[in-house]
């Protein structure tokens, strides 16, 4: 899985934003994704995780070129889709999709099932309607929708979770070599949720996708990722496989979102309160100097305000852009940083 040349590669990626100030608030570029690199692997799972804010959205976003990154580059099956422009990017987009968080926002209402999940096939030029209609039948049945119960019904006269299903089916009718998921089961019930992971899984099986699979729930995040990326404030703060990120967090910020999840005491049974991490997050207006993380980092020293961290391995496969990382000794506190 993780052999070879990469299906997607996300090299120094900077999302800016020019905001202007107004009714008393202070305007200014918004440092909403700024170096960020990582890859993805053919038939893996990469999961994307972070407080509301950190940039997630926005990194799908930039991947796809909706809008452009202001500068890096995103290497997809070798081609760099920042210098690609009209076609040749509609053309690439054919091979690298994306699920929405709003499965009805991203429908249009007016259209039957059928019509929605053909709407690519007409639009990348598929001849023949019969052998459209085929298609659109077989998508339907690859998502668990019958075609001839859901093929002529409209978005308001369906549930969230068959929405996204029909929503997915769009996604993967050009046969994608990568999806985009941002918080694809967000907006859904647990039990409906479960169900839609376990679509993702199987469509990963027979048909060979990739993911990246952006969310706010480390522990869903954990089910479906076979490698994890953690961001803080438009930044990468850890990567890593998701059983050793998760047992062993190597940056201050995950082992704080993990600490922030409640869950159940091993050795008593009882339930473990959750620790709320301190402080406001900072503004990405004005992202602190050094590290953004270090204005609530309990393990802040001089340094963190001086210069800011980058990736560094320190397991296999394993990296964190941290000074003083949890696999360090501990340094003695300093004030004011």
């Amino acid at each position: 899985m993780t052999g070879g040349t990469p299906l997607l590669r996300a090299r120094h990626v900077v999302q800016q934003f020019t905001v202007r100030g107004a009714g008393g608030l202070k305007g200014g570029v918004v440092h909403a994704v700024s170096d960020v690199s990582f890859d993805v692997h053919g038939g893996e799972t990469l999961g994307v995780v972070g407080e509301t804010g950190s940039g997630k959205s926005t990194l799908a976003r930039s991947l796809i070129q909706a809008p452009r990154p202001k500068s890096g580059e995103v290497l997809f099956q070798g081609t760099d889709l920042v210098g690609l422009r009209r076609r040749p990017l509609v053309e690439a987009r054919r091979h690298l999709q994306m699920v929405y968080q709003d499965p009805f926002g991203s429908l249009n209402p007016r259209w039957r099932v059928a019509e929605l999940v053909e709407e690519p096939l007409l639009g990348y030029g598929v001849k023949g309607g019969e052998q459209r209609r085929k298609r659109v039948h077989e998508l339907l049945d690859l998502v668990g929708l019958d075609p001839s119960v859901f093929g002529r019904r409209r978005p308001h006269e369906l549930s969230g979770g068959q929405c996204q299903r029909v929503a997915i089916a769009r996604a993967i009718a050009l046969e994608p070599a990568l999806v985009i998921c941002d918080e694809a089961v967000s907006s859904l019930d647990v039990l409906i949720q479960a169900q839609v992971l376990n679509l993702f899984e199987q469509l990963r099986a027979e048909l060979g996708l990739s993911y990246v699979f952006i969310a706010h729930d480390l522990a869903l995040v954990k089910e479906v990722s076979d490698r994890v990326a953690v961001m803080h404030l438009g930044q990468l703060a850890e990567i890593g496989p998701a059983e050793a990120l998760y047992r062993r967090p190597l940056h201050p910020y995950t082992a704080a979102l993990l600490e922030s999840i409640p869950g159940l005491d091993p050795a008593t049974g009882r339930a473990r309160r959750p620790v709320p991490l301190r402080g406001e997050p900072p503004s990405p207006l004005d992202p602190p100097s050094g590290c953004r993380f270090r204005t609530r980092c309990p393990r802040a020293q001089q340094r963190c305000a001086q210069e800011e961290p980058v990736l560094v391995e320190r397991a296999s496969g394993h990296s964190a852009a941290c000074h003083f990382p949890l696999d360090a000794p501990v340094p003695a506190p300093t004030r004011g940083v």
